[in-house]
């Protein structure tokens, strides 16, 4: 059984008297756990409609959407549903709640009614899981943009889900924090087997997935491995960039050196290296 379904879900916004704006169409897709997948899509694609219908903010207008086996039409499975899966949105100021880390982490174990000593436990393991234990007594607003958000993950992995969405989580974020997210968030699915989908429109964070889901104004327009990078017409058809590596290794091989598709800078320089030494092609 898929640990995510949508069931053929549409969803509109209000717009206005009577009037409505469309924002998923018969979306049909499946996330299986510890699955790592990448969500992609432009401005008003339907990618945040997806994370908030996904634990029951939202309810589809048609179809249905599941969390390993429960509908979240149903009321009564709402509470275990958001349990199962957290969000992490976009800005980390917004989900801040108290004055000192350590409190801000305990926010959503605390809420469940947790004894306080499984709550120290579970604050301690999230700090650790996203190498912010050292700042565990410190005040959040001392702290960088990368590091608030992986506080506000920490949060959300002392609720213990079983499945992260991330929302954008690394929009407002300069270089370094967003990589500082993406270790984490790479380590949790590799070491933690946690399930991650990863809302994005940084295709060099897309292309550390597993699996890539592009949506194209409401539809599911793509779903497919790294082999995905293969084919750029899906990306640039629906609005999107290509990886840098990519774009780079095509425009090489448009000059006669082939290095393959390289996903990551780590993978380009390597391959452009491995090509030079073996003497052939341009420089």
């Amino acid at each position: 059984m898929p640990f995510l379904q949508f069931k053929n879900v549409d969803f509109s916004y209000p717009s206005g008297e009577d009037d409505y704006i469309q924002a998923l169409y018969s979306v049909d897709l499946t996330i299986e756990r510890g699955e790592f997948v990448a969500l992609v899509g432009c401005n008003g694609s339907g990618k945040s409609t997806f994370a908030r219908l996904s634990n029951g903010l939202l309810l589809p207008d048609r179809g249905d959407v599941c969390v390993d086996g429960c509908s979240t039409a149903d009321k009564s499975a709402l509470y275990e549903i958001r349990k199962k899966i957290g969000v992490v949105f976009q800005n980390p100021d917004n989900q801040m709640v108290t004055t000192i880390v350590e409190d801000d982490v305990a926010f959503g174990p605390e809420n469940l009614g947790l004894a306080p000593a499984e709550i120290r436990e579970r604050v301690d393991w999230a700090l650790d899981c996203v190498g912010m234990r050292e700042y565990a007594t410190s005040g959040p607003q001392r702290l960088s943009g990368g590091q608030k958000q992986r506080v506000a993950i920490a949060g959300v992995l002392a609720i213990r889900p079983e499945l992260m969405i991330l929302d954008e989580a690394t929009g407002m974020l300069d270089p370094d924090g967003r990589r500082e997210v993406m270790e984490v968030v790479a380590r949790l699915n590799e070491k933690e087997n946690m399930t991650v989908v990863m809302i994005t429109h940084f295709m060099e964070e897309a292309a550390v997935a597993d699996r890539i889901v592009i949506l194209d104004k409401g539809k599911v327009a793509a779903d497919g491995g790294k082999e995905l990078f293969l084919t750029p017409d899906v990306f640039t058809s629906a609005g999107l960039d290509l990886p840098m590596p990519v774009r780079v290794s095509g425009a090489l091989k448009n000059r006669g050196i082939d290095i393959g598709c390289p996903l990551t800078v780590e993978e380009l320089v390597a391959a452009y290296c491995k090509r030079l030494s073996g003497g052939g092609g341009e420089a």
